[in-house]
């Protein structure tokens, strides 16, 4: 398979340092199940619930980070993984790349399948733009068929996700 950046290992947009890559799955015994390097990995992070909310993507193989969103206020964590997968997918497409995204959310994933963000949070002035993205992800989902395989992150052999934020 084809690297998938070429400048692969450098800083996304240059601002802050890229993701640390788990070395826990590097290490497994053999035959145990290992995640695919040449992947995307998604998550989403949030102060309180509802409270501040971002997400972002980066790189299986180098930890490096390729999109990350604003800082959405009171908004959710399931959300966040919501958008992140669906941001990715879009991403992909307009870079012309299909390689396989993984989340730990299994409501995110749900929801992208389903093509509907499933939230209980109630829009109100403070969430308003948040919704517009949401609905925004709706729709491309909706008006795109471009689909990769979205697996599950398993943290429990592999450690965190790659795009974990590290605020636990």
């Amino acid at each position: 398979t084809a690297p998938l950046l070429e400048n692969r290992g450098r800083e996304a947009g240059g601002t802050r340092p890229a993701a640390k890559t788990p070395e826990s799955w590097r290490s497994l015994p053999e035959g145990s199940p290992k995640p695919e390097p040449n992947a995307i990995a998604v998550d989403a992070a949030c102060s309180g619930n509802p409270g501040k909310m971002e997400y972002r993507g980066v790189y299986v193989e180098t930890g490096e980070e390729l999109f990350k969103s604003p800082l959405f206020e009171y908004g959710t964590n399931n959300i966040g993984e919501f958008l992140a997968i669906v941001h990715c997918l879009a991403w992909q497409q307009k870079k012309r790349i299909n390689i396989p995204i993984y989340s730990d959310s299994v409501n995110g994933q749900k929801w992208v399948a389903e093509g509907v963000c499933k939230t209980k949070l109630v829009e109100n002035e403070k969430n308003k733009y948040l919704f517009e993205v949401v609905k925004r992800a709706e729709k491309w989902l909706h008006d795109n068929t471009f689909r990769v395989p979205i697996y599950k992150w398993r943290t429990e052999i592999w450690g965190e996700i790659p795009a974990d934020f590290g605020r636990k």
